[in-house]
């Protein structure tokens, strides 16, 4: 872990991401020596930082901390790499400091293990009860304010579950607790709207930008509500660790084909084996 470039494990209890989760955080994939999508996630991250008033960080100090991150350790072929920007320490109070003192933090993780089967078979999924509050302030936005998805996360613990959808207070469906959503039909592409709640994914930007592009596949970006997924053609989830997972079932409805699914993802793989920043 590197806190503002130095080896460490300690930071300020001063500091406004534990009072108010006053921050922002990218997840990156890390594989075979390469940071996956780097532009798009120091965009988000540059468009976040201007939503919230925060400095904005250079993506070469940030690419230099992560490969000193990562030359530490041995060279694993998969990893994740986590970076925390918070607006830094702060006195008792909502008010922010006119001028904060930004906090870096970079970590590294291990690669999940997740099983072959959720990208050959394809996923369960469910609706979860926690619902996502409406605010077109934050809507977008990878903040650090994630209760939300942790009181969805705890609503199941069966193994044939794989992850949850999260509705919004008039119960359109906007995600899943860690993925976004696409619905299939018709051999189009439709992912719910986030103008008003949700995670402007980096690999659901991937998607919408240039592998649906590149496919001629038209995308729409609308309302969904439930019925919507139970006459869907196909699901599929996506987030820039997992890349794509076909959903096989939703609640008690089955879906028998994933055959625009399995042509996005092997456009995706094809795309980013040839993309990527040098660590």
């Amino acid at each position: 872990m590197l806190i503002n470039g130095v080896a460490s494990d300690v930071i300020s209890s001063l500091d406004r991401w534990l009072h108010y989760g006053d921050g922002l955080f990218e997840t990156i994939a890390v594989k075979n020596g390469k940071l996956q999508l780097w532009d798009q996630h120091m965009q988000r991250l540059a468009d976040g930082c201007d939503r919230l008033g925060l400095p904005k960080i250079d993506p070469e100090l940030l690419h230099d901390e992560a490969t000193r991150l990562f030359s530490e350790k041995n060279n694993d072929p998969q990893a994740i790499l986590k970076i925390i920007v918070t607006r830094g320490v702060g006195g008792r109070g909502y008010h922010s400091p006119e001028t904060p003192s930004v906090t870096r933090i970079l970590l590294r993780y291990p690669w999940p293990s997740f099983p072959d089967h959720h990208w050959q078979e394809g996923i369960h999924v469910e609706v979860c009860k926690t619902r996502l509050g409406s605010n077109p302030v934050l809507a977008g936005m990878k903040h650090l304010n994630r209760l939300e998805q942790v009181m969805a996360s705890r609503e199941w613990c069966e193994p044939e579950v794989q992850e949850g959808l999260m509705l919004d207070l008039q119960g359109n469906v906007i995600e899943g607790t860690r993925t976004n959503l696409f619905i299939i039909k018709n051999d189009q592409l439709i992912t719910p709207d986030l103008s008003m709640c949700g995670v402007e994914g980096v690999m659901r930007g991937e998607i919408i930008n240039n592998i649906a592009k590149r496919l001629g596949i038209k995308v729409h970006m609308r309302a969904v509500n439930q019925e919507t997924l139970a006459t869907a053609d196909e699901l599929f989830l996506c987030n820039s660790i997992i890349g794509i997972w076909p959903v096989k079932s939703f609640g008690k409805t089955v879906y028998s084909r994933f055959y625009l699914t399995r042509k996005l993802m092997n456009s995706l793989e094809q795309q980013l084996a040839h993309r990527g920043i040098d660590l």
